[in-house]
């Protein structure tokens, strides 16, 4: 199994897309917020033969689009449960339906 850990640093483009949601980011403490993300490859480590820990990627954040509104919101939610309905019926009776 493979750990995957995230890069801290943000990317100039990803602070410019997040920018106009960040003050509703601060004061919604509970608040959540659908985006399209792109992720990027960091590093890998590798242990070595005797190693007892686990091989890891490392990803950043290398683009995002942050939904801006209800109705970009709604489908991007839409598609999230679709996405995940389609990954989940593997092995099941519905995935058939679910490629369809």
């Amino acid at each position: 199994m493979t750990d995957i850990k995230f890069d801290s640093k943000v990317l100039e483009a990803v602070a410019e897309a997040l920018s106009p949601h960040a003050d509703d980011m601060f004061k919604d403490r509970a608040g959540h917020w659908m985006a399209i993300v792109e992720f990027g490859h960091v590093e890998r480590t590798e242990p070595g033969i005797e190693g007892d820990k686990p091989q890891a990627v490392k990803i950043r954040v290398t683009g995002i689009e942050v939904a801006a509104d209800e109705f970009t919101d709604e489908k991007l939610r839409s598609q999230q449960r679709s996405m995940y309905e389609r990954r989940t019926s593997r092995g099941t009776l519905f995935e058939n339906k679910q490629s369809a």
